[in-house]
C-alpha cells in the first residue's frame, strides 16, 4: 500500500461516525422542517418555550454535528487547514445556541428529575468544553484545543448515541416491548429507561473521549523504545577503525 493511502486507511473510524450522523439527521430532521409541533418526536406540550427551543436546538445542532465530524478528520485537518479552521468556527458558532437551547429544553423533562439533571449537566459541560476549546485555539494552545474539542464533540454526539442507548435500555427495563405489548408513554418503567439513557448517552461518550485523549499510542511508544535501546547499544559497543584499533577511549 502506498504511503499516501495509509493515513486514510488508519482513519476508518471517521466513516462510521459520518454514517451514524447522516442516518440520524435523515430520520430525525424532516419532522421539524415544517415547524409542526404535532410531528415532534418529543411531546411538545411542555410550555410555550419548549418547542421553539427544541427546534433551535435541532436546526443549529444538525449543522454542528456535520462540522464536528469534519473537525475530527485528521486527513482534512492536515491537508486542508483552511477548511478545518472554517468548519471549526461554524461548529463553535452553532454549538453556543445549540447548548443554550438544550439548557431550556432540559427544564421540561418527560421522564422526571433524573432526566432533567442529566440533560442539564450535559448542556453545561458541552458549552464549557466548547468555550474552553475555542479559547485554547485563540491562545495557540493547539494540544489543549484538540483535547477540549474531543470532549465537546463526544458530548454533542450523545444525541445520536441516545437513540442507541434508549433502545437498549428500553429492552432491558421493559422487555415486554419485544413481545409487542402496548406500553404507554406514562409507564414509570419506561420513564426510568429514558432517564437512564439521558445519563448513559453522554457519560459513556465522555469516557471514550478521555481514553482517546490519554491513551499512549502503542506503535509510537514501541518505536521510541526501540530507538532508545538502539542508542544505548551504540554508546556501549566499541567501534573499531579500519586499522583494527578500537576508537573507544580507555576508561
Amino acid at each position: 500500500m502506498s504511503t499516501s493511502k495509509r493515513p486514510l486507511a488508519r482513519q476508518w473510524w471517521v466513516f462510521p461516525l459520518v454514517a451514524a450522523t447522516v442516518i440520524f439527521l435523515v430520520t430525525a430532521l424532516p419532522r421539524y422542517v415544517g415547524l409542526d409541533p404535532s410531528q415532534s418526536l418529543s411531546p411538545a406540550d411542555r410550555g410555550p418555550a419548549f418547542y421553539p427551543a427544541l427546534v433551535t436546538h435541532i436546526f443549529f445542532g444538525s449543522v454542528m454535528l456535520c462540522c464536528g465530524v469534519l473537525q475530527l478528520w485528521p486527513w482534512l485537518r492536515n491537508t486542508h487547514p483552511k477548511v478545518h479552521r472554517w468548519t471549526g468556527r461554524i461548529y463553535v458558532a452553532t454549538a453556543i445556541p445549540t447548548g443554550v437551547a438544550a439548557l431550556v429544553t432540559s427544564q421540561f423533562p418527560a421522564a422526571g428529575p433524573s432526566q432533567q439533571v442529566g440533560n442539564t449537566f450535559l448542556a453545561v459541560l458541552f458549552l464549557l468544553c466548547t468555550v474552553l476549546g475555542f479559547r485554547a485555539v485563540r491562545q495557540r494552545r493547539f494540544k489543549d484545543h484538540r483535547e477540549w474539542m474531543y470532549r465537546s464533540y463526544a458530548l454533542a454526539f450523545s444525541i445520536v448515541a441516545n437513540r442507541f442507548w434508549g433502545a437498549v435500555l428500553i429492552m432491558i427495563y421493559v422487555p415486554e416491548v419485544m413481545t409487542g405489548a402496548d406500553i404507554g408513554t406514562e409507564d414509570p418503567t419506561l420513564a426510568s429507561a429514558a432517564a437512564a439513557s439521558a445519563w448513559v448517552s453522554w457519560v459513556v461518550n465522555l469516557l471514550v473521549a478521555e481514553w482517546i485523549i490519554h491513551r499512549k499510542p502503542r506503535r509510537r511508544a514501541d518505536q521510541a523504545d526501540q530507538a532508545s535501546a538502539s542508542r544505548r547499544v551504540a554508546r556501549q559497543t566499541p567501534v573499531s577503525s579500519s586499522s583494527g584499533i578500537s576508537t573507544v577511549p580507555p576508561s
